[in-house]
């Protein structure tokens, strides 16, 4: 099938699982599980249209990868906000470490309706310790001032848009150990273009093909589309690299079904409305149109 006149952009998507299940090295990993892998691998997306890379060959719950990227976009790091709006993609780092200190077997269910009914108990356990929204609007800096990195990229993109310094990252090395998990999505950097096309490259150093790596590109495009809005722009090219990009040895035959699949046209997403500043966006802010993907593949999550 194919979108726009040239072969399906999701194939990008398919041809990298291919690729790591014919050529993927495999290995050893951290949670021990397993993974083939592939170093340096990229895609490219044209959103100029209004089309947006939300994969079609598996049901992606696009809502989940935007009101994640809102979340970041607040500097929260605590679990208990990102439930209160029904987001449970977190909950398995900081439930792990709770099981390991108590030694009490509890159920996700159980767990989070603790950290939602106690706000003692959540301040406890429901902390992911300074992950990317710290990171993103509130870096500690050697001279003991917070930097508001996302203002920055805002106020560069409207000022200095032909700079090629207009970027953020998370990798704050010293904080670092104290974060549930170091960041996976490390560094956003933007180009404008002389028609005023905001273009975004998202520089990934670990990639969870099958589980991640969808939602990651979904909420690299909503925050294109934002940044693009507050600055008076069109949003461009969505450009993502993978550093360590890896299949889990679970997640072997889901990958195999979903290449299986024919891709269907990409939905188009839009804004209802031009919110003063980038902390205004609210998840009914964000209207995807036509997405009739095939149905949803279910993964297990290392931790």
């Amino acid at each position: 099938m194919t979108q726009q006149g040239r072969r399906h952009p999701e194939y990008q998507y398919l041809d990298l699982l291919a690729d790591i299940l014919e050529r993927g090295d495999k290995r050893g990993d951290r949670t021990g599980v397993g993974t083939l892998a592939l170093f340096g691998t990229t895609m490219r997306f044209d959103l100029s249209d209004g089309t947006v890379p939300i994969l079609t060959t598996k049901r992606v719950f696009w809502k989940t990868a935007v009101k994640e990227m809102l979340w970041f976009l607040t500097g929260q790091t605590n679990l208990r906000s990102l439930l209160l709006e029904n987001v449970r993609i977190w909950t398995d780092w900081p439930l792990d470490k709770y099981r390991r200190a108590t030694g009490e077997d509890i159920s996700q269910d159980a767990f989070e309706k603790r950290i939602l009914d106690d706000e003692d108990f959540a301040r406890q356990w429901g902390e992911l310790g300074p992950i990317y929204g710290k990171q993103w609007r509130r870096w500690l800096g050697a001279d003991g001032r917070e930097y508001d990195q996302i203002a920055e990229v805002v106020r560069q993109l409207r000022e200095t848009p032909t700079s090629r310094r207009i970027l953020f990252h998370a990798w704050n090395v010293p904080d670092l150990a104290a974060m549930a998990l170091p960041p996976c999505h490390m560094v956003y950097q933007y180009n404008v273009t002389s028609d005023g096309r905001l273009n975004c490259m998202m520089m990934q150093r670990s990639v969870d093909s099958c589980a991640g790596l969808p939602f990651n590109v979904v909420g690299t495009a909503a925050l294109q589309f934002m940044l693009a809005q507050q600055a008076g722009l069109t949003p461009g090219e969505l450009i993502w690299a993978g550093g360590d990009t890896h299949i889990y040895l679970n997640h072997v035959e889901q990958a195999r079904e979903q290449i299986s699949r024919t891709p269907r046209p990409f939905p188009t997403m839009r804004l209802a409305r031009r919110p003063d500043s980038i902390d205004d966006y609210r998840i009914e802010d964000f209207i995807v149109e036509n997405y009739d993907p095939h149905p949803a593949i279910a993964l297990p999550i290392a931790v």
